[in-house]
């Protein structure tokens, strides 16, 4: 690649952050609150989708989800997200990020509708249509990923590239904050309107019907923020690394970003591509698996043992915390109580410990830097997670679950103020530009396959040893304490495959992909897999 191409790329490096930056966070920022939030609601309905529809006459607790159907509606959004990750970054790559970055919000919207429209004659056809469209509910937020993270890379300079891709990313706590905020709003206001006791005091009367509608108020208002911002995306231009490096129109790039950012760009000539040009090999090359192979792996199986251990948690924090008798058993409570009190205990987690951590990530990690943060961020995970597991039995005495709430959220703290944003961040800096958005979707569909691990595996292993304690219709399992070391051991794996990823702190996206390179000989000093 001529050199005299990259003048448009040098000028982006080293532009002064404007109004336009913040505009492009809060657009790509709004695909992502609405990630988490349809992501994440559901956690916060399937107790009452249980009461509502699985109802057992003179059982002794309220009906429940059946396994296999707990299972399904807790991760077929994410089965969809990994596969729109991968479909959706590989297309980015070769339709332009602005063109298919449309199609992702638009699924997004249509499918939040749809999945509140949920509709069938039985409990098994109406979850059968939930989980349809949850599945292509995920397929358009898994786009949101590679697009949203490779976007906000190549338009920032790369003195605070970090801190705004990571801002993109923190929009995922306000989304799970507002899931919560929303689900307490919509309950309160169906509990002041239809009253109902407790289970034990009315096995019928404490589920009314218009509990049906609840579920479904709270699964459709993830459409509304993506709507709103349909407009401003479309209007978005092309990113202008993709314009130069892989369209090879330098021209345009130029003028594209004359328009939207205060800065002084020349026109650059359109070179003819070389012959011998280096920077031409393809993603299954060896070259590829020579200069980013290490990369690709460690960006990879750092997301897959991050999610186990994060999604695992967040999906099922309601059994936790009934575990540790922080929410009172289900028979003491109505329906619509039981909806209440665990959106109230996931907003206090997300306010006190999610939250925080994404936003102490975009203000300390162009000072501190990716592989610190990652590293330090695994292994507070990790003793955190022991310090809940060793002594599990004194955490769910009655008195002391405030202490296991406080570590619990230290564990998101940590998470959120570590991998959960470098792993994010890094494979959207690492890669060249004509495989950036592939291989961003290939690191995150491995995260998502992580997920799918902790979210299917922690819904059974997490049951009681004592078979006749385990919820019904599950096996005995071995209990939320030995879960809790196996996700643990995750977060140490998760700390030594840190290693493999190279720090790109203040670097240029070209600098570190070797697409600045005119020599043929090894590859950039910036590959090395040690920070520096």
């Amino acid at each position: 690649m001529a050199r005299e191409q990259l003048e448009v790329l040098s000028a982006l490096d080293a532009a002064k952050t404007q109004w336009y930056h913040f505009t492009a966070i809060v657009i790509a920022g709004m695909g992502f609150f609405t990630d988490a939030y349809d992501l994440f609601c559901i956690s916060l309905v399937t107790k009452l989708l249980g009461r509502v529809y699985y109802y057992r006459a003179g059982a002794p607790d309220p009906g429940s989800l059946p396994p296999n159907v707990a299972a399904a509606v807790n991760g077929v959004a994410f089965c969809g997200t990994l596969s729109g990750q991968l479909f959706f970054g590989w297309l980015g790559d070769r339709m332009g990020r602005k063109r298919v970055y449309g199609m992702t919000l638009m699924c997004m919207v249509l499918c939040s509708l749809a999945s509140g429209l949920s509709f069938g004659s039985t409990p098994a056809s109406v979850m059968a249509t939930l989980c349809f469209f949850r599945f292509w509910l995920g397929f358009g937020i898994g786009g949101d990923y590679p697009l949203s993270a490779t976007i906000m890379s190549e338009y920032a300079n790369k003195k605070t590239r970090g801190a705004f891709i990571a801002a993109v990313f923190a929009m995922q706590g306000f989304g799970i904050l507002t899931g919560g905020v929303v689900t307490l709003v919509v309950s309160a206001a169906f509990r002041a309107a239809f009253d109902a006791p407790a289970y034990q005091d009315g096995a019928v009367a404490s589920t009314p019907p218009q509990a049906d509608y609840v579920w479904r108020v709270i699964l459709m208002f993830g459409a509304i923020p993506a709507l709103l911002t349909y407009y401003w995306r479309m209007k978005m231009p092309e990113t202008a690394r993709y314009t130069a490096l892989v369209a090879k129109n330098a021209k345009q790039a130029a003028a594209d970003m004359s328009k939207v950012l205060q800065v002084d760009i020349a026109d650059s000539k359109d070179p003819a591509p070389s012959d011998g040009d280096r920077n031409s090999f393809g993603l299954f090359s060896g070259e590829f698996l020579r200069r980013h192979g290490l990369h690709l792996l460690g960006t990879a199986t750092c997301w897959f043992l991050l999610d186990i251990a994060f999604y695992s948690q967040n999906l099922f924090q309601k059994d936790i915390f009934t575990a540790i008798h922080w929410i009172p058993k289900a028979k003491t409570m109505s329906a619509l109580e039981e909806v209440h009190r665990i959106a109230r205990a996931q907003t206090l987690i997300a306010l006190c410990g999610t939250v925080p951590g994404y936003w102490f990530t975009v203000f300390l990690i162009d000072r501190i830097g990716r592989f610190w943060i990652q590293l330090c961020g695994f292994f507070f995970m990790a003793v955190f997670m022991l310090g809940l597991a060793f002594p599990y039995h004194h955490w769910t005495t009655p008195g002391n679950h405030v202490g296991f709430v406080v570590l619990y959220g230290l564990t998101f703290f940590f998470a959120n103020f570590g991998p959960n944003s470098t792993t994010f961040i890094v494979p959207a800096e690492i890669f060249p530009a004509r495989f950036r958005s592939t291989c961003h979707g290939i690191s995150a569909a491995a995260g998502k396959l992580g997920a799918i691990v902790g979210s299917f595996g922690f819904l059974y292993l997490a049951q009681n040893q004592d078979a006749r304690l385990v919820d019904h219709g599950y096996k005995a399992g071995i209990g939320v304490r030995n879960s809790l070391f196996i996700l643990a051991a995750c977060n140490f794996l998760g700390m030594g495959f840190t290693f493999l990823a190279p720090e790109s702190n203040g670097i240029s996206l070209e600098e570190l992909s070797g697409e600045n390179d005119d020599e043929t000989s090894a590859a950039p000093a910036h590959a090395r897999t040690v920070p520096v």
